[in-house]
């Protein structure tokens, strides 16, 4: 546990200049991308945290806009990857290509792939084979590469967007749940609102479109990834934490009739994960330390790809969004 008070001083003028900063770049954001408001925070949260994000959704709900206007307002090197069952990990990673020289000498020379930016779109993950998604998934991972023996580092910061579309599942390849770990949040991008919707019509069909300003650049990012991991966390927040976690394995779960709904639980990283996003949800809002409303905020994008329901549960037509709101009834 951290002393509040003792840090407080210290770090609370830097949370209120970096917080005004952020509070900008979301409203930046929120210009071009309508109706989105709590995928918007979500997506900055995971940034902030350092993280990767999955973003489900039906096409056409702005995910790629949304990826691309962040990169301008934050500054980033993006790139944008199509995924095909066709795509191989060399087209994502790079490869290795034999080149001559005129003195007739033949070396090999490592051409990079998409992958070596700042913040990558993975768009429809889940149509690429097991073996592209685990080339991705390693990068993401140890933020480095391996190709022909030789690691290659990943430029600072390194962001997975990844998006994924919920309906279609033909010819597609589910990532497995140890992979789907590796994303610090599922973001599940609904529909806007009416008078969202309404906005969206006059602002994207005129004759004008709206300029997106650079707010942020890659150094003051990586500035607030390291201010986050200094915000203090209170002891009740970090009990939470355990409890709404640990709640949801069905070995040691005291929820009444768990084991029956789930089939595994979410594992530490689901802990790690939400002791980072409450800080930085905390950093984004302005408040010098997160609370138990963080948690309740985030418990969904944090334990809803965490999570897998038994076949019964299923067939009763139980949802892991039910599951979450059992897990989380006891901190309201």
């Amino acid at each position: 546990m951290h002393n509040l008070s003792d840090t407080a001083e210290h770090i609370l003028p830097e949370i209120e200049r970096v917080g005004g900063r952020l509070v900008t770049a979301r409203d930046a954001v929120g210009r071009v991308i309508f109706g989105q408001g709590d995928v918007v925070e979500e997506t900055l949260i995971t940034l902030l945290a350092g993280g990767h994000a999955l973003l489900v959704g039906v096409p056409g709900l702005a995910k790629t806009k949304l990826v691309e206007t962040l990169a301008k307002v934050l500054g980033l090197d993006a790139r944008r990857v199509q995924f095909t069952p066709d795509l191989m990990p060399a087209d994502i990673v790079g490869s290795e290509v034999l080149e001559e020289s005129e003195t007739g000498r033949r070396s090999f020379r490592f051409i990079p792939g998409p992958v070596f930016c700042q913040l990558l779109m993975a768009d429809e993950i889940n149509r690429a084979s097991p073996r592209t998604q685990s080339a991705l998934l390693q990068a993401m991972q140890e933020r480095q590469v391996s190709v022909a023996g030789q690691r290659h580092d990943l430029p600072a910061p390194f962001h997975v967007l990844a998006t994924q579309n919920p309906l279609e599942q033909e010819g597609t390849y589910p990532l497995p749940e140890a992979q789907l770990d590796r994303f610090l949040l599922q973001i599940d991008v609904r529909y806007p609102d009416r008078e969202a919707e309404r906005r969206m019509l006059f602002a994207t069909t005129g004759a004008t479109e709206e300029s997106i300003p650079t707010v942020l650049n890659a150094a003051d990012l990586m500035a607030a990834q390291r201010l986050v991991r200094r915000i203090p966390v209170g002891e009740s927040v970090v009990e939470a934490i355990l409890n709404l976690v640990r709640a949801g394995r069905p070995e040691e779960s005291d929820v009444p009739g768990l084991a029956d709904l789930v089939a595994w639980g979410p594992g530490p990283r689901a802990s790690q994960a939400l002791m980072l996003a409450v800080r930085a949800r905390a950093l984004l809002q302005g408040r010098l330390a997160p609370s138990i409303d963080d948690v309740l905020a985030l418990a969904g994008p944090i334990l809803r790809h965490r999570m897998a329901l038994t076949f019964a549960a299923r067939a009763e037509g139980v949802t892991v969004s039910d599951v979450i709101a059992k897990l989380t009834a006891p901190l309201r």
